[in-house]
């Protein structure tokens, strides 16, 4: 029974030791509230390149953003030109799973998509997994690389 007590004593110590970071409930509310910031970003991020937004996106990328797809990277300028021009026309991103891990002034999103576009005039649908990261400029959020990672299963 003592041996029992102690245990249980040394169990409240620990947990409630100063060493040990807790997240209080106003830290957790602001992540949330940052996380969804940036998935709903991303959801009309989505949208605009669906409708071929190159204005409503210009504003969204960051002046030094990258692009990776599977046929090479580009540049802010290249992929505006490419939606812009009609090249590469992303018609649907079915969002299946979405997860985002804030880190200070950073953001990353992962998306797990079934993606129809039209590529050089041919539709395709490819499953993907695509990391988009954002940082924080002047109080919002910017679009700072968008990697597209194909699944091997649907």
């Amino acid at each position: 029974m003592n041996l029992t007590l102690v245990g249980f004593c040394l169990l409240i110590v620990a947990v409630q030791s100063p060493s040990i970071p807790q997240k209080s409930l106003d830290q957790a509310a602001a992540t949330t509230t940052a996380q969804q910031e940036v998935i709903s970003l991303s959801k009309q991020k989505w949208q605009w390149m669906a409708e071929r937004n190159a204005e409503a996106l210009s504003g969204l990328f960051h002046e030094d953003a990258v692009f990776v797809h599977m046929g090479g990277t580009m540049s802010r300028s290249q992929e505006l030109g490419v939606i812009k021009s009609g090249g590469i026309h992303y018609k649907q991103a079915e969002i299946q799973e979405v997860s985002v891990k804030v880190i200070g002034t950073t953001a990353i999103l992962l998306n797990r998509i079934r993606l129809i576009a039209v590529v050089g005039g041919n539709e395709v649908t490819n499953p993907f997994v695509v990391t988009e990261v954002y940082v924080q400029q002047n109080g919002a959020w910017k679009l700072g690389s968008l990697s597209f990672t194909r699944l091997l299963t649907p």
